[in-house]
């Protein structure tokens, strides 16, 4: 009896884990979300009058930017997730990313202050990426950690449901707002609010991560061990794990409602809905998949995603890119809403179990955020580039391939962690 009533306090605490790890990744991809969403206002608003083209590239550099910081946020706040505990790592990320996209909204545009408001942009970004690049690291490891055994898998697939949340929060405000105001008053005034919202979560965010304990699995091996390993085998095995990861969600997500507008033939209103709707298939296929990690184990998943955007992207943006009618875009990004649910539900237990606890944090932190600054950032820059230097709307889904190849070899390297304890 005393051992049930052990299992379930910790099964209760590992679900009390979740909301307070995943409030902060929440807003970190919602305001990524409304960032992409919003590119074409924010070109004209923070960018001197230029050619349209050029604006948009200058917009998602600064996009892209933010993510050159994330490798650094990766190591020094995982270490300190590492030395310190998880739980001060994730108050401090979430304080932050919420004073960060409260800036963005607050930011007066190039008529009012000039050249001052591109530069305090890109401090916004930097700020946000830095905090980023620790967030997603000790988030998965603070709910991997409180995990019990066999729901690994399930607890730490609602890491990446709260990524893909975030998307569905911002594409679907954005998407609201756009339909609730005219064109207008979205150029004027109303993109502001999405990133002003987002400053609401802050209080919220603070009180759940401090009324939460620190992970067991980090309290135990914290007393037993004095310094962290060198972790270097599966530092870069998790680097190539992510480089797929992060160019699938920035080119089907974050790119997409930009693609069908310009090659699609979509409103920006019915582009952002369909794209609402991909992410809402995604956040609910998410966690199923995670839970069946746990019975089937992760490689399975991992390859069936990898190896569905190696052969499947092409063909699906060629049926896009001469003009598609709503139904096909939508059925479109459902497909890809699963295949990016085999690969995040599976995900982050896959990369957690890589490493050990003490060391998991700054290492998977590292790996990862360095992944997604090279890789994920400045993808929809580099897609913007490359159909611009090629004249051909389907040059994106060669990049995609290429990086399905490369985590594709990466995943029939990694032996099974599903039904093993954590190091």
């Amino acid at each position: 009896m005393a051992m049930r009533n052990s299992e379930s306090a910790a099964v209760t605490k590992g679900n009390m884990a979740i909301p307070a790890a995943v409030i902060g990744t929440v807003l970190e991809w919602y305001d990524y979300a409304v960032y992409a969403y919003v590119a074409t206002i924010i070109a004209k608003k923070f960018f001197s009058a230029q050619i349209p083209a050029t604006a948009l590239l200058s917009t998602f550099a600064a996009f892209g930017l933010g993510f050159v910081a994330r490798p650094l946020g990766g190591f020094l706040i995982g270490r300190a997730g590492d030395t310190m505990g998880r739980k001060p790592a994730l108050i401090f990320t979430f304080i932050l990313m919420a004073l960060a996209t409260a800036g963005i909204g607050l930011i007066p545009d190039y008529s009012t202050i000039g050249i001052l408001a591109p530069i305090a942009l890109v401090l916004c970004r930097l700020l946000q990426g830095f905090a980023a690049g620790g967030e997603w690291g000790s988030s998965t490891a603070f709910i991997v950690e409180w995990a019990p055994e066999g729901r690994r898998g399930f607890l730490g697939s609602f890491q990446q449901a709260s990524v893909v949340g975030g998307l569905l929060l911002g594409s679907g405000l954005v998407a609201l707002l756009s339909t609730v105001f005219t064109p207008g008053q979205m150029e004027s005034w109303a993109w502001r609010v999405p990133f002003l919202l987002g400053a609401v979560l802050l209080p919220i965010g603070i009180y759940m991560r401090r009324n939460i304990g620190e992970t067991p699995a980090y309290r135990e091996k914290r007393e037993i061990i004095t310094s962290a390993p060198s972790l270097w085998g599966p530092g870069i095995a998790a680097f190539g794990f992510t480089i797929l990861w992060t160019v699938a969600f920035y080119i089907v997500l974050a790119y997409m409602p930009t693609f069908t507008q310009k090659y699609a033939g979509l409103s920006r209103t019915a582009s952002l809905w369909s794209n609402t709707i991909g992410l809402l298939v995604a956040v609910v296929a998410i966690p199923l998949m995670g839970y069946l990690s746990d019975r089937f184990g992760r490689k399975p998943f991992l390859l069936i995603a990898s190896v569905g955007f190696l052969v499947l992207t092409y063909p699906m943006f060629l049926l896009m890119a001469g003009g598609a009618p709503i139904s096909t875009v939508i059925l479109i990004q459902i497909v890809f809403a699963i295949l990016l649910a085999s690969y995040s539900g599976a995900g982050p237990a896959a990369i957690a179990e890589l490493f050990p606890t003490l060391g998991r944090s700054m290492w998977m932190s590292t790996a990862y955020s360095l992944a997604v600054a090279i890789f994920g950032g400045f993808a929809p820059f580099i897609a913007t580039w490359l159909i611009a230097e090629t004249g051909s709307p389907m040059a994106p889904t060669y990049y995609v391939i290429a990086a399905a190849i490369v985590t594709t070899i990466v995943f029939l390297q990694l032996r099974e962690t599903a039904f093993h304890r954590l190091a």
